[in-house]
Formats: structure tokens, sequence, C-alpha cells
């Protein structure tokens, strides 16, 4: 166990990285995980951007076979050990063949500065419960008699949820997490989990499963981020998530779709006062780039640039995690420009009591203050289908009556004249588009 052990400390920002499923579905092989954590130790690493994460069914030998036309195959029969413990299948991953688990690949992208991440469903393969395969535990358990045989994901069907009442169900969560342990991962992603109205037969099942995951990490010996999806996650139950993990999904999975974007800025106003140190609201990954390749729909995001500076800045000044899709090794110089400008990424690392001033069908603000200084970040959003002047005063942001300098994050310049008193900031904005600033 981590002498004073504190989940804080994995996550003191809001993680930011690359998860392989927006471009490759289920399908991603380990050369192409190097060459994405190779692009990202050379371009992206010095912005802040460090994880790289391997989705769902790493350990499917079958996955392949199934892209695009279906994602999962019910009751996959997994590569395993001996304890019933999901490893790599070693045709994707090569370097694992042997016993070796994910040990070799997380060495070399550790080698690169970055770390190491990977997916997983809750619970215990379905595979491995009927044919009553052993797990690790002193008690000569199999894996039938730790299982929920009504705890099925709805949408993946190869694992059964952990009867968390059973002897030897929490020594399954252990037995994992030290595996984890021993092939040095970092962050954790766990899957079918996060909105506990996804149970209606038992809501307190999953709850008790983030509760067992969260004291194996304890127990294992090493430091990583718990990472819970899907959502929308329930805001009566943000104290429990809290309590247990780094990252929770306030959303169901999402693309590059103008309506789901929109949508998110409600999300964000219900979550705003959850966001602390160690306690990330998770608005999904950022469908930037090249996606979809393995959902046969290839293609560059349907975002205009307009809606994509929008994105950044929501996910930005209310602090979520940042998780990339994109191939990045694909990655055109417009997106690597938007995904590397540190004025509007310090707010990840600095920004502080992010809030909503106002909201209506058609426009937004947002504030935040810096950590470091007495610089106040505010954005304006044009929500509508057509260009918009945008404004807010210096006394409905609560702010002192002083001159204040305005800098343009997204133009990376000053404004020509300073503002004070019942002064507004007022800004021209195109459809759907959004304004950064700097007030000092």
């Amino acid at each position: 166990m981590i002498k004073n052990y504190d989940k804080n400390r994995a996550a003191p920002r809001p993680p930011m990285g690359w998860n392989s499923y927006d471009y490759y579905n289920v399908g991603v092989k380990e050369e192409e995980v190097r060459k994405n954590a190779e692009y990202m130790a050379k371009n992206l690493r010095q912005f802040g951007w460090e994880y790289v994460v391997i989705d769902a069914q790493w350990s499917d030998p079958n996955a392949l076979a199934h892209i695009p036309q279906s994602q999962y195959v019910h009751f996959s029969h997994f590569c395993l050990d001996e304890y019933s413990r999901q490893i790599p299948d070693p045709v994707r991953f090569p370097s694992s063949a042997g016993g070796k688990g994910f040990k070799p690949l997380s060495d070399y992208i550790h080698s690169l500065g970055l770390k190491f991440g990977i997916h997983i469903m809750r619970g215990i393969p379905r595979f491995a419960a009927a044919n009553h395969l052993p797990i690790l535990s002193e008690k000569k358990i199999t894996a039938d008699q730790i299982a929920n045989p009504f705890s099925v994901s709805k949408w993946n069907g190869d694992m059964y949820g952990l009867d968390m009442s059973k002897e030897g169900a929490q020594d399954y969560y252990d037995s994992i997490f030290a595996l984890y342990a021993q092939w040095g991962v970092d962050f954790v992603k766990v899957d079918d989990i996060c909105n506990t109205n996804m149970y209606p037969h038992n809501p307190y099942s999953a709850e008790k499963e983030i509760e067992a995951i969260a004291k194996a990490i304890e127990k294992c010996g090493r430091e990583m981020v718990l990472s819970l999806s899907p959502g929308p996650a329930l805001i009566e139950k943000a104290w429990h998530l809290r309590k247990y993990a780094n990252m929770w999904r306030i959303t169901d999975d999402f693309w590059d779709e103008w309506h789901l974007l929109k949508a998110m800025f409600e999300r964000c106003e219900v979550w705003q006062r959850q966001v602390s140190e160690g306690c990330w609201p998770d608005c999904d990954m950022l469908p930037l780039g090249r996606i979809g390749k393995c959902f046969a729909a290839e293609r560059k995001t349907r975002f205009t640039l307009e809606e994509q500076k929008t994105m950044m800045t929501l996910w930005c000044i209310f602090r979520s995690p940042l998780m990339l899709g994109a191939e990045l090794t694909l990655l055109d110089d417009e997106t690597k420009e938007l995904i590397t400008n540190e004025e509007v990424l310090s707010l990840i690392k600095n920004g502080r009591e992010g809030e909503q001033v106002r909201r209506s069908e058609n426009e937004c603000v947002w504030k935040s203050r810096d950590s470091d200084s007495d610089t106040l970040y505010v954005a304006l959003f044009n929500l509508s289908d057509e260009e918009r002047g945008i404004s807010v005063t210096i006394n409905e942001l609560n702010l002192h009556e002083k001159e204040y300098q305005v800098r343009d994050l997204w133009e990376k310049r000053d404004a020509d004249k300073k503002i004070s008193g019942n002064e507004a900031l007022t800004a021209l904005i195109p459809a759907h588009g959004a304004k950064l600033y700097a007030l000092s």
C-alpha cells in the first residue's frame, strides 16, 4: 500500500493526452500507439500533453475481425493469464509476448517522457466465469463465485460486474491493479461504471465497484489516475465521485456535432462547483484532426474552426481533462496550432473558480481566475447560427473599478485600449464561435 496515499496527487491538474478510440475504434496496434507517442513526445509534450491511453478490447484477439461492423463481440474469449486477468493480445501487441504484458510498451512510452494508460471494463470476463477459472486469492476462489450474472453492460457483453458482497471480489480487483502496477500503468479508464442510472436493478453495485477499484489502486503501490466512463454522471453522486475518482464523464460519448457541443454548456454549468485539485468532471475527448478511420468514416473533424475554438475555450475555462482522439501523425498545421496555444492552455494549469456568468439560447459568458496572479479570464461564446455582438461589463464580472488591460488569448495580442468601470468588453463573434480574454 502507498504510504500516506492521496488520490488527488495523481492528478493535480486536469490530465492532457491522447486516447486511441476516436480514430482506431477498438483495433489499435502497438506500432500505431508507438508512432502516436513519438509524435506527442516530439511536438506536444512541451505544451502539457503527456498521457498515451489504449482504449477498449486490447486483450481481444478477435477485435480486428469485426470492426467497423461491430465494436464488441459479446462473450469475447480474451487473452487471459492463469488468474483470469486480461493480458494484451500478442498479435496486436507483440512486445507483450512471453508474459511481459504491457511493461515493454509502457517502458518505451516512459522513456519518451510520457505516461501510459489503458481502458478496462468493470468486472471480470464472462468467459472466465463460464469456465470456472481461478482468480488470484488465498481462498481458492473461481471467477464464477464473484461474478454478478445480472450485471452485464448494455453495450458490451464481455464482462460480468462483480458482486462486492462475495468473498474474493476485492481480491480480484486487487490482483488486476497489482498487475497494472507491474506494467507501469499511470492512468486507467474504467468503463460501464460512471452513470449508475444504467443499473436500475441495483444502482449501488457500480458504486461498490468504484470503491473497490479505488481501494485496489491504493494497495497496488503505484499512483494511477482513475477515470470513469461513460456519462452522464449524476450530480447528486458528486460527493462519491470526488471521494473515489479523479475524472468522471459528464456526458455520453462526445462527437463532432454542434448540437452535442452546445449541450455541453448546460452540463458544465451543472458541474462547475465540483472542479478542484484531483477532481475533474470530464467533458470527454476532443474530436479534432482526423478521426473515424476504424468506424468506416475517416474524416477531418466536422467542427468548423470556430466551433473547435469554442470547444477548446469551454473545456479550458471549465478545466475539463483534455484527451485528443485524432491520429496525431496526420495533424494539420491548423489543428496543431489550436492545441499548442500556450496562453489558452494556461487555463488548464492555472485557472481557478471557473463559473458561468450568464447563458441564453444565443450566447454564454464564463469567467475564471489565474492562481498565480490577479488576472481574470473571460470567455464570450456565440451559440447562435449567425454572427453576433456579445458584451459583458466590468461590474457584471464583479471586478474592482480600475483600468484593465485586455489580451485576446487566441489572437495573442493586447487590445488597443484598457477598460474600466461600467465599460463593456465587447466582441463581434462568428456563428458558433468564441473569444477568450485575459484581463489584468
